[in-house]
């Protein structure tokens, strides 16, 4: 019994960076879900309020310009900027891994183009080409706007995927399974892919967490959907309306707040899954 306490003590410590990250990710997005058990949609909507009010017993976090409850705002708004990092994160990481997998297993020619392409990609500023793009959609909705910035951040996972199928296909165990007559297609579902899958993971949290800053800065510059509420259409409507200059602290502030907390989870957990691929910061911890 102590063996298996200790064991569970020590897996704890060993992971306590991933768990302290999903924790407070965790926050974040109960924040967004249960909050609409308590605040009604209606209260994010233009005139649910007098205008420019600050925190009262009405309005636990005040009013913005247009009247819109702030709190209200913040719970509607942050589930959306966390749908458009989940679904740009998703579809970034499963293309990247796509080429990357077809670039370090086929090798030769086919190994050449997907580097060339994705090193010229990588030279491109994937924030001037996210503005040009949206600058040039106009409405855009919040699908369409993750699968955008999706379609700016395989290149990474790309070359990290191909990093590490290059390393494991010339493993012992991936040319055993060749010689006894596996197909390719066996090989890189029973062989590849599975190791892949930390390695995956890791990405998936720093996609998702690009995804969401790309959303936020696109929205905060009015580039991003304007029909539902996020944390970047909040900071567009406060910088319009001069929040800051203004005082209008409860305004700004809170989605600030918001924003730091996600990032620190999203850094922690991508930092804690580092830990768990890499043998030398697993030897260090």
């Amino acid at each position: 019994m102590a063996r298996k306490e200790s064991r569970f003590v020590e897996s704890l410590g060993r992971y306590r960076l991933l768990i302290a990250g999903a924790i407070l990710v965790l926050l974040v997005t109960l924040f967004g879900l249960v909050g609409r058990l308590f605040v009604p949609r209606d209260m994010a909507e233009v005139g649910a309020g007098r205008p420019a009010k600050p925190p009262s017993a009405e309005h636990l976090l005040g009013t913005d310009q247009q009247g819109r409850d702030v709190l209200a705002d913040l719970i509607y708004g942050t589930p959306t900027s966390l749908e458009i990092g989940v679904i740009a994160g998703v579809f970034g990481v499963t293309l990247g891994a796509l080429m990357g997998l077809i670039a370090g297993y086929a090798g030769g020619i086919v190994d050449e183009v997907i580097r060339i392409i994705v090193d010229i990609l990588l030279t491109i500023p994937s924030l001037m080409i996210l503005i040009i793009v949206a600058s040039m959609l106009g409405a855009v909705s919040v699908e369409a706007m993750a699968l955008i910035i999706a379609a700016l951040a395989w290149m990474w996972p790309a070359r990290a995927v191909r990093a590490q199928v290059l390393t494991i296909r010339e493993r012992m165990y991936v040319q055993v399974a060749r010689f006894n007559g596996a197909s390719n297609l066996r090989i890189i579902i029973g062989e590849l892919l599975p190791n892949l899958v930390p390695y995956l993971a890791a990405n998936l949290v720093g996609a998702i967490s690009g995804g969401i800053l790309a959303s936020v800065g696109l929205s905060t510059l009015g580039l991003g959907p304007m029909t539902r509420p996020s944390l970047g259409l909040t900071f567009y409507w406060a910088i319009t309306y001069g929040a800051l200059i203004r005082q209008m602290w409860w305004w700004f502030m809170p989605p600030i707040i918001i924003i730091i907390i996600l990032f620190l989870g999203l850094f922690l957990m991508s930092q804690g899954l580092d830990q768990i691929t890499n043998p030398r910061l697993q030897s260090k911890a």
